[in-house]
């Protein structure tokens, strides 16, 4: 059986494929990959079709990931039965998510796995800013995503 993954942001542009190509390298090097699908996708659709944002993905290419093949989705109440597991990157997605899901469907946000971040904590949407913030995300990514591995090992046994 398949364990499945799905990271939500706005417009599935920056953050939420940022974490996708992390947390799929991090389940690779766990030797889960092939038991675990990790997708992404935006509760907004103005960005559907497009590739991730240059700023993510240079920043992703200049640590040692490959975020090219990245096409922007958006995320629909029906998507509900199709993943294990959906992450929030942030409360107003994590909201957005929660307004149309169906009942008994849970949503999580992204860091509410990394034991160093405090409750309720969030990644910050770094579209309107500079280079910083998209490292920022990264190195938040990155710091959830072993948590996330551990609690989909976990799950998978």
């Amino acid at each position: 059986m398949t364990y499945r993954v799905c990271v939500v942001c706005m417009g599935n542009i920056c953050r939420s494929p940022m974490a996708e190509v992390v947390l799929r390298k991090v389940l690779d090097d766990r030797g889960l990959g092939g038991q675990v699908v990790v997708e992404s996708a935006g509760t907004g659709g103005w960005h559907v079709g497009y590739p991730m944002d240059e700023r993510a993905l240079e920043t992703l290419s200049l640590r040692g990931y490959d975020g090219s093949s990245h096409r922007a989705r958006q995320f629909t109440r029906d998507w509900f039965d199709r993943y294990d597991l959906v992450l929030a990157m942030d409360r107003d997605n994590l909201s957005n998510l929660q307004r149309i899901a169906p009942d008994g469907a849970e949503v999580h946000l992204f860091r509410s796995f990394d034991p160093a971040a405090p409750e309720g904590a969030e990644v910050p949407d770094p579209y309107y800013g500079g280079r910083e913030g998209f490292e920022e995300v990264l190195d938040l990514v990155e710091s959830a995503a072993e948590g996330i591995a551990k609690h989909i090992a976990d799950e998978i046994r």
